[in-house]
């Protein structure tokens, strides 16, 4: 394996192309980033009873989330520690309890070993349940009904790793009645590195008017003013792309939320809403409402609203990921809006999706482009616009003043390579990941 310090350069604009290939840095990543991080689960909509069970992943590790009888949140490893099984093999349901089915051992809803076949003829009675529950997760938590949890007792809250993006989310999040996942969700297979996948929805301006020019024209959308990349002017095309702490990030075009919708009710929900959103958050709250965004959650979890979608790329090896999609809705919208917007989603990033298919194979190239000895001993670059970004006195963060930047991906790449080098969570504050080309010249 390369050395760590050489991975990430230029401040993150610059990154080796084994970390997109070489399954000695993937495995450090298990340990490194996510053993330790924040990770999204599932949405409390998804289990909203007492019973309720998902079953996910947090990196390679399969976990079972549940709403326990007293209505916690609950978190465990998905394998009996009696011989290592996997106890649940449902991807969702309601459940009294989980049972291998191996050799029968039984799990409570919160994990813990509640029955042992044959315990008195063969254990003698001189078990101890309380030593052999599923194992838990270190912290669970949830933000505005995304749940999260982490494998580290010693990590901050949910609420500090977020910091301010969670400023940001609640722009559309924090809202009367909430939002909801409509579910089940759509699952696929990339054969592409988890990083590619986050990276290009962390805030990737400059594909949409390119890898997408053919299906914006073709459904007639706003947005068909960036095809072909022939221009882009900021105080033209307006928006805004931000690197907050933690890694995570967003590119936001201003106006733009209802860009890929036909439907008035959509674009009379957004005024509805957007008026109310100003008089309890304040007016930029409102205009983050009205923007369409790209954003990634770090380190793997991303979003974009407007076009009401959810993902999470689940990591299975270094050059394939599982993408697991939802479509992302507020819960007081009608259902016949709801119902348009999860038809929309799916034409649009559903499995099938035009937009989806345009990123699958993009993505897809950027990690098998990387299958030779010589093209991974070489760099790749995202250091577009760092001579314009810096802090910001309206917006948290690094902000470019463009929608069309790549300072989230930096954001991100900063992030990354300070939990692979190891750092304690007080070294990472320290440095918190705020740096702009300005601050470090």
């Amino acid at each position: 394996m390369k050395d760590l310090s050489a991975l990430i350069q230029e401040n993150g604009a610059v990154q080796d192309r084994s970390i997109y290939w070489d399954e000695d840095i993937y495995e450090l990543e298990q340990e490194r980033i996510f053993a330790r991080s924040w990770l999204f689960l599932t949405h409390e909509s998804q289990i909203p009873l007492p019973g309720d069970f998902v079953t996910t992943r947090m990196g390679e590790d399969e976990v079972i989330v549940s709403r326990h009888s007293d209505g916690s949140l609950q978190a465990y490893l998905n394998s009996c520690p009696h011989r290592g099984n996997q106890v649940c093999y449902a991807e969702m349901g309601n459940a009294k309890s989980f049972t291998c089915a191996y050799h029968g051992w039984a799990f409570g809803t919160d994990g813990k070993l509640t029955n042992v076949p044959l315990e008195g003829d063969t254990y003698y009675s001189d078990i101890n349940k309380d030593r052999f529950g599923m194992q838990s997760v270190a912290q669970i938590d949830s933000f505005r009904g995304l749940i999260f949890a982490t494998f580290d007792a010693g990590a901050p809250s949910l609420n500090e790793w977020l910091g301010d993006m969670g400023w940001y989310l609640d722009s559309f999040m924090d809202v009367p009645g909430g939002t909801e996942l409509l579910g089940p969700s759509m699952k696929s297979i990339l054969d592409c590195n988890w990083k590619v996948t986050v990276e290009n929805f962390i805030g990737d301006g400059y594909h949409v008017g390119w890898a997408h020019a053919a299906a914006l024209d073709a459904i007639k959308s706003p947005l068909s003013f960036m095809k072909g990349n022939a221009a882009f002017d900021p105080k033209d095309n307006g928006g805004i792309q931000v690197a907050t702490r933690g890694g995570h990030g967003m590119g936001i075009i201003w106006d733009m939320a209802a860009a890929l919708h036909v439907n008035p009710a959509y674009h009379e929900w957004l005024e509805y809403r957007g008026a109310q959103v100003r008089e309890k958050q304040g007016e930029r709250a409102e205009k983050l409402l009205k923007g369409h965004w790209n954003a990634s959650i770090f380190p793997n979890c991303s979003f974009l609203h407007g076009t009401n979608t959810f993902k999470h790329w689940q990591p299975r090896g270094p050059r394939s990921i599982e993408v697991v999609t939802w479509t992302l809705v507020e819960k007081e919208m009608p259902q016949e809006l709801k119902e348009y917007l999860a038809v929309m989603m799916m034409m649009t990033f559903g499995t099938a999706g035009m937009l989806e298919t345009d990123d699958g194979e993009n993505m897809e190239g950027c990690t098998g482009s990387n299958r030779g000895w010589m093209t991974r001993q070489g760099k790749i670059y995202s250091g577009m616009g760092q001579i314009n970004e810096g802090p910001n006195s309206e917006w948290p963060g690094i902000v470019n003043e463009g929608f069309v930047a790549e300072t989230s991906y930096r954001g991100f790449y900063r992030t990354w390579a300070d939990m692979m080098s190891g750092k304690s969570w007080e070294e990472m504050a320290r440095g918190d990941g705020r740096r702009s080309i300005k601050e470090v010249a």
